[in-house]
């Protein structure tokens, strides 16, 4: 049964995380299962190429099948720079390949990608314009690839500055904001001093904007010690985004039914885009 009734407007808020944030597809494909509604999607670095794919309409089982044929050479190259160790060129052209070309604002559900300004630490919310350029900007982890420049600006990653970006939802018009989080810490004691920095930078990326305070539903797969490169792992993050779904999937119903039994609100509209934060047209 859809309960697409408009008395709920569900926004989701999809965290970075790398290969790990194939769990987003086992999320979305639990949610769309129980006749979960999706008005819009804020996502941040692999956050936005999942949600970015499904506001552009693309089905669950074509999630799954560009999960299964992509990996790091599909969207990258060695990279011989002071800016980065690999290029992300060719993400842009796999986006174009795979979701298509698009401006932001004309994908089917409202969407905005979550990007950060390298020099000045601000968060830049992309609502418009290109959509692989948006996706790209927010992939770019600094030290790793290159910044995207846009009017002057540096952008690299948007989990630096908002890793789970639910208020974002809520300027798109959510809500009721349903938060993914795929960034749990672990401690790698064979790792030594390495393990307990790494898993403080997890730490901080997971923290970072507060995001996962502001959600009224947080899902949580557990990927303690899971890798963020093995996107040949991919079954296995999807399946643990559905068990994480599942797990919360009362929640979000009795929300829902909740709604339903309230007076109806007014018909469905986007939020009025006013960001408190930078915003970039690119």
């Amino acid at each position: 049964m859809s309960r697409s009734n408009g008395r709920l407007r569900v926004g989701l808020a999809l965290g970075g995380g790398v290969a790990r944030g194939l769990a987003h597809i086992g999320v979305l494909s639990v949610l769309e299962e129980a006749g979960v509604p999706i008005h819009c999607v804020a996502g941040t670095s692999m956050g936005a190429i999942i949600g970015a794919s499904y506001c552009a309409g693309l089905s669950i089982e074509e999630l799954k099948y560009n999960a299964a044929r992509t990996g790091w050479w599909s969207v990258s190259r060695p990279l011989l720079s002071a800016n980065g160790l690999i290029t992300f060129n060719r993400l842009e052209r796999w986006i174009e390949d795979n979701i298509g070309e698009f401006d932001v604002r004309d994908l089917a559900i409202p969407f905005a990608a979550v990007a950060s300004d390298l020099i000045t630490g601000e968060r830049v919310v992309l609502w418009r314009g290109r959509l692989c350029t948006a996706i790209r900007a927010s992939c770019s982890v600094p030290g790793f690839a290159p910044p995207v420049e846009l009017d002057g600006r540096m952008l690299v990653d948007g989990g630096i500055t908002d890793n789970i970006p639910a208020d974002v939802a809520r300027m798109l018009g959510a809500d009721y904001v349903i938060g993914v989080d795929v960034f749990m810490p672990a401690l790698r004691p064979f790792l030594g001093p390495l393990g307990q920095g790494i898993a403080a930078i997890e730490t901080l990326v997971r923290h970072a904007g507060q995001g996962e305070t502001e959600c009224d539903c947080l899902i949580v797969p557990h990927m303690e010690r899971r890798s963020y490169f093995h996107f040949a792992h991919y079954e296995q993050f999807i399946a643990l985004g559905e068990e994480a779904a599942r797990r919360r999937l009362p929640v979000i119903l009795e929300a829902l039914e909740r709604a339903e039994q309230a007076p109806a609100p007014p018909p469905f509209e986007p939020a009025r885009r006013e960001f408190d934060h930078l915003l970039v047209e690119n």
